[in-house]
C-alpha cells in the first residue's frame, strides 16, 4: 500500500455567515507535484485592525489533512493551529507532503523520524511540530482501517471503556464575575462536571497589579460558589505569570478548592516552573507549549509538574503522545491531554491514546467548537453527563464530511488589538 496524495482543509468554524459554499463557486485547489492537495475556500477581505468579527468568538481556523493511498483507504488527521500561524503550519504540511508519497504509510515510526532528521534538520517548531502530528494521526487512521481494528488497540488495548472531559471555550464575552458566574451555571446544566477558564484580566503580561490579582481571586470565587462543592473548576493561567504572582494568585484561590493551576509560569524556564511549583499547594500543570518526548524530559526531571497536558494535534501525534505519557509513569505524573482543536478529528485521536494510558486523568472538550463538529462529521462524537464513550469503529473511528468542510470557508481574522508603549499599565 502506498500514499498517493494529501489534502490539506483549512476552515473556519465560525462561518456560520456562509453557510452555502460550493467547492465548484469558491472554492481553489491547488495541487503540488507531490500530490499534495490544498484546498482553500476564498472568503471576503478582512476586517480593519480594531473591528470586531461576527465569528470572532470561534478563536481560529482548523487544519484538517486527509491521505489517500492506492488501495482506497483514506485516513483523516488534524493539524493544532494559531491565529495568524495557519498558514505556516499548512505549508509545513504541503512540505512534509512531498517526502510522504510513495510510501507506506503504516510505515509510522520511520516517517516521524525521518521528518525530524533528514527533512527538518533536526531543528524542531511548533509549525512543524503540528504538521507532522496531522500527518501521524492520518497514517494511523489507515493502519486501524487496514487491520480492522482501532488504533487504541493496535497501541495496547483500552484501560477504560469512557473518557471524562472538562468543557473550555465557554466563557466568552463574560467581562464580570456576574456574568462568569451565570455562564458556568449554563455549561454546568448540559452535564459537565469540570470546567476550566482563565480568571486574569487584560492582556498577557508577566507583571501584574494587585489590582488584576484581586480580580482573579473574584472571578475563582465567583464561578465556585455559582456551581456548587461537587464541580470541578479548573484554573488556566496560559503561562503568563512571574512565579511571584502565580504563587501570590495561587495561595489566595486555595479556599475555592481548584481542580488544578495550568501554565503559572513559561515552560522554557523549568527551574522557575520547579520553584513555582514547590510553593503551590495546588496540582501544577504543564505541557501544552512543549514538542516531543525531549521537551517534556527536564519536567520530569526536575519534578516541576504534578500534571502534564500535551496535545496530540502539536507534540508530534498518537505515538509521541503515548510515549511521553510512558516517561511521565515513574514520575507519579498523570496526563490530561490537552485539545484546543475541533471536537472531530483531534479529540478522536485524543481519545485513542487517552484509552490505553494507565495514567490519563481528563482531556479538553471545545463547548464552542460543538456545533461545527457535529456540521462536519459523518458520525459525531457526544458527550454524555461529562463522559465520552469510546468508539470501536477501525482506526480513529470519525469520518469528515468534504462538502460539508466545504461550507466552512477559510477566512482571516481581524488584526488583534495590541498596546502601545505608552498604554502598557506597569
Amino acid at each position: 500500500m502506498k500514499i498517493t496524495g494529501i489534502k490539506t482543509f483549512l476552515v473556519h468554524p465560525g462561518a456560520e455567515g456562509n453557510p452555502f459554499v460550493t467547492p465548484d463557486d469558491d472554492m481553489t485547489s491547488l495541487r503540488s507535484a507531490s500530490g499534495a492537495e490544498r484546498r482553500v475556500v476564498r472568503s471576503t477581505p478582512g476586517a480593519q485592525p480594531g473591528e470586531i468579527h461576527s465569528s470572532s468568538r470561534q478563536g481560529k481556523n482548523l487544519c484538517f489533512v486527509k491521505i489517500d493511498t492506492d488501495k482506497g483507504i483514506h485516513g483523516w488527521g488534524e493539524c493544532y493551529t494559531q491565529s495568524d500561524r495557519d498558514q505556516a503550519i499548512v505549508a509545513h504540511v504541503e512540505q512534509l507532503a512531498r517526502y510522504l508519497v510513495g510510501r507506506n504509510p503504516m510505515h509510522i515510526k520511520n516517517f516521524l523520524q525521518i521528518a525530524y532528521d533528514d527533512f527538518a534538520g533536526r531543528r524542531g517548531a511548533m509549525d512543524l511540530y503540528s504538521a507532522l502530528s496531522g500527518l501521524e494521526q492520518a497514517m494511523w487512521d489507515i493502519t486501524g482501517k487496514k487491520l480492522g481494528a482501532p488504533v487504541h488497540t493496535l497501541l495496547g488495548g483500552p484501560c477504560r471503556d469512557k473518557i471524562r472531559v472538562y468543557a473550555n471555550g465557554w466563557y466568552e464575552g463574560a467581562k464580570t464575575p456576574e456574568t462568569l458566574a451565570q455562564k458556568a451555571i449554563e455549561v454546568v446544566a448540559k452535564g459537565f462536571t469540570a470546567l476550566k477558564f482563565d480568571p486574569v484580566p487584560g492582556p498577557w503580561r508577566t507583571y501584574i497589579s494587585k489590582q488584576v490579582e484581586q480580580g482573579v481571586v473574584e472571578n475563582v470565587r465567583a464561578v465556585r460558589e455559582a456551581v456548587g462543592p461537587e464541580v470541578d473548576i479548573l484554573i488556566e493561567i496560559h503561562r503568563r505569570l512571574a512565579p511571584m504572582h502565580a504563587i501570590s494568585i495561587a495561595r489566595a484561590i486555595e479556599p475555592y478548592h481548584p481542580f488544578w493551576f495550568e501554565e503559572p509560569v513559561l515552560a522554557e524556564n523549568i527551574d522557575a516552573l520547579a520553584a513555582a511549583k514547590r510553593e503551590i499547594r495546588l496540582p501544577v500543570v504543564t505541557g501544552e507549549e512543549l514538542y516531543t518526548k525531549f521537551e517534556f524530559r527536564e519536567v520530569f526531571e526536575k519534578q516541576a509538574a504534578d500534571i502534564i497536558n500535551p496535545d496530540v494535534c502539536n507534540c508530534g501525534g498518537i505515538l509521541e503522545l503515548k510515549e511521553i505519557a510512558a516517561m511521565a509513569e515513574p514520575y507519579f505524573v498523570v496526563v490530561s491531554p490537552h485539545n484546543y482543536n475541533s471536537t472531530t478529528v483531534g479529540l478522536a485521536a485524543t481519545l485513542r491514546v487517552s484509552t490505553c494510558i494507565p495514567n490519563f486523568l481528563i482531556t479538553e472538550y471545545f463547548v464552542n467548537l460543538e456545533a461545527f463538529g457535529k456540521g462536519i462529521a459523518i458520525n459525531p462524537l457526544v458527550v454524555n453527563q461529562g463522559y465520552l464513550p469510546i468508539p470501536e469503529a477501525p482506526g480513529l473511528g470519525i469520518e469528515l464530511d468534504e462538502t460539508a468542510l466545504a461550507q466552512y470557508p477559510y477566512q482571516p481574522f481581524p488584526v488583534r488589538t495590541t498596546r502601545q508603549y505608552h498604554q502598557e499599565e506597569l
